[in-house]
């Protein structure tokens, strides 16, 4: 099954939707939006574990490897073992298509490659990167309504997904075929035709017109805002984040903090240079970028996706430490008491958090 498996790997707003998009226009390829299939098999104990988890995750991981241990092939065993499963999971769900190859296009497994490189060498991996900065003012503003600040302390994705790909990019064992958001949507025909190769599947030129390809599956997770817009990619975003930043001296403060916690190494395997990266700012009027930026929020105002993110950012401020927050945790008590156990009755202590006389103290 491994080999009709190709995976698309960029953070998020790397134009990885768009790309899913192009390829899954392709006659022998099945594609369906973030399946997060791998990303719960990486963290079970043996590679990798979560921080918090409904069971005693850090006795089950040193069971997992006790156990794996004692196994006749040990750790290709655990590998067949998932497998098993993935190949459950892809195989029947191409049994509902006439196309061979399924994509898998989920960002977060940009974060786990060295895990999916392991369980799938045969594999085809397709690696996507784009302009550090524009990934970073796309993230905050498809989902923080352009709030830097709460973006960042949301999730620093440069910080976490550029050193992981570029590792990956100089240290992988498995084949793969390196692409750039720019060169994507500056000469797609040319860029489709390499991944195409790299697959090994005839070029087919029209793929490049995803618009005329209805999707396989609509909705779900991925780009919410852009991919839809256009039939082809466009060159319209390339620069969105130089206005950003010019419009607002905190969000480049911000951008260049995050780049200064980069290496250059890094930066240069995705194919930047630290030296030019912020040259596009000294084209951008600081004037005309603020008022541009004041216009389009006034014009986007009621947006409904943007309206709905803009509300999300605005509730979770300090939602930890406000009267909002207070009401939020009680009532997810409450909810967590209704649906504990069978329902019967309250036990003591619930009847003590709620205030309420235990079934002991009513009888006495």
């Amino acid at each position: 099954m491994q080999d009709k498996l190709i995976f698309v790997l960029g953070p998020p707003r790397s134009g990885s939707t768009l790309l899913m998009r192009m390829l899954s226009a392709h006659t022998q390829i099945y594609s369906r939006p973030e399946p997060h299939l791998l990303t719960p098999l990486a963290h079970l104990g043996f590679y990798d574990n979560v921080d918090r988890a409904p069971f005693d995750q850090l006795q089950a991981a040193t069971a997992l490897k006790q156990f794996v241990a004692d196994m006749p092939g040990g750790e290709d065993d655990y590998l067949d073992a998932l497998r098993a499963y993935t190949d459950v999971m892809y195989g029947r769900m191409l049994t509902t298509q006439d196309k061979p190859y399924f994509l898998d296009k989920t960002p977060a497994y940009a974060l786990i490659l060295p895990f999916i490189a392991r369980l799938f060498p045969k594999s085809h991996f397709v690696i996507l990167t784009r302009n550090p900065l524009s990934v970073w003012d796309s993230f905050a503003a498809s989902f923080f309504d352009g709030d830097y600040q709460a973006a960042y302390d949301f999730n620093p994705v440069l910080e976490r997904y550029v050193p992981a790909m570029a590792d990956f990019l100089r240290t992988a064992q498995v084949p793969f075929v390196h692409v750039k958001y720019e060169d994507i949507v500056a000469d797609p025909e040319a860029q489709l035709k390499r991944i195409y190769e790299h697959i090994g599947i005839p070029h087919e030129p029209d793929t490049v017109n995803y618009g005329k390809a209805k999707p396989a599956v609509e909705g779900g997770l991925g780009d919410p805002i852009g991919v839809a817009k256009h039939s082809r990619p466009v060159t319209s975003s390339l620069e969105k984040w130089a206005q950003s930043a010019a419009a607002d001296p905190a969000k480049e403060a911000l951008l260049r903090h995050m780049i200064d916690s980069l290496s250059d190494e890094d930066l240069a395997t995705w194919g930047w240079d630290r030296e030019t990266l912020f040259a596009p700012l000294a084209d951008v009027d600081a004037g005309e970028a603020k008022a541009k930026a004041e216009k389009k929020a006034r014009d986007d105002r009621w947006d409904k996706y943007k309206f709905e993110r803009r509300t999300l950012v605005a509730l979770r401020k300090n939602i930890h430490h406000n009267a909002l927050g207070n009401v939020v945790k009680k009532t997810r008590f409450y909810c967590d008491v209704l649906l504990r156990g069978d329902g019967e009755g309250f036990s003591a202590y619930d009847a003590k958090r709620f205030g309420a006389d235990s079934d002991e103290d009513q009888k006495g």
